[in-house]
């Protein structure tokens, strides 16, 4: 496997994300469970950021590390977290119509286990290489990008997570914090990790390597048009649409990037 990785990166990432994410799929299939959906996604990336790293030897610069363990950090910080939260809630909705039907819920996890794969692209190249240029002034924008979009979502996470931990919150939507800014700010958090990662890896991305670009650009279009901001604007708008409390958030309140809430920005005009 490590003479794989260092002659065909990307099949060998390809060939984990699957082995991963099918064998939790067996899991959730058999028990008919949610809990193990969000723990592979994370688990994969967990799982690749060390795997490459060190699978083409010693050598590696401390960027090279440090891309590694943000990729780490940010699994296992998400992962430990949507995890707690399945455990909590005890199901996902996503998959109300999904669990008695193998083949809607192999769709899912085919998806799931690509979306991986692409969103690592960059990654996967940046770390199997063993001559990286340095660029100090992409490498601090890339890695402050990361930091940002990694306390958004992180904060975000929590806020909504405590939120929703009080029982006469359990019906309402979460108009505090971060959230009172944007309706979505863990989702602007998540694409600026991978995009900042991606200014990071830029200097060793040459030629036709660029068109990894396609993994922060994969993660962004998903969030804004399939499985992220879609599925929870019309779940939102299926319980709260009738109530004007929460068409004012709605109405006033940036769908994306944190802004001050419209009636703000308009008196401000």
């Amino acid at each position: 496997m490590i003479q794989l990785i260092n002659s065909q990166p990307l099949l060998a990432s390809f060939l984990f994300s699957f082995g991963i994410n099918f064998a939790f799929f067996l899991v959730a299939l058999i028990f008919k469970t949610d809990k193990v959906t969000d723990l592979s996604y994370s688990l994969t990336f967990a799982v690749l950021a060390p795997v490459l790293l060190f699978a083409a030897g010693p050598d590696f610069t401390y960027v090279q590390l440090l891309v590694a363990a943000a990729v780490l950090l940010w699994a296992l910080r998400l992962g430990g977290y949507l995890f707690l939260r399945i455990v909590i809630t005890k199901t996902d909705e996503r998959f109300d119509d999904k669990r008695s039907n193998p083949a809607n819920l192999i769709r899912f996890w085919v998806l799931q286990m690509i979306a991986v794969w692409v969103i690592m692209l960059p990654i996967t190249i940046f770390l199997a290489v063993r001559e990286v240029p340095f660029n100090l002034y992409l490498h601090f924008i890339g890695f402050a990008l990361f930091a940002i979009g990694f306390v958004l979502e992180s904060v975000s996470d929590h806020q909504k997570f405590r939120f929703k931990s009080h029982e006469e919150n359990k019906e309402l939507w979460i108009e505090k914090g971060l959230w009172k800014y944007s309706r979505h700010p863990n989702y602007f958090g998540e694409m600026l990790v991978w995009w900042g990662l991606f200014v990071v890896v830029t200097p060793a991305l040459g030629g036709l390597k660029f068109l990894t670009v396609a993994g922060p650009v994969f993660i962004t279009l998903l969030l804004l048009f399939v499985s992220g901001i879609p599925l929870l604007e019309k779940s939102a708008e299926k319980k709260y649409g009738e109530n004007p409390l929460y068409r004012s958030y709605r109405d006033k309140t940036s769908l994306l990037v944190p802004l001050p809430p419209k009636s703000v920005r308009e008196d401000n005009t």
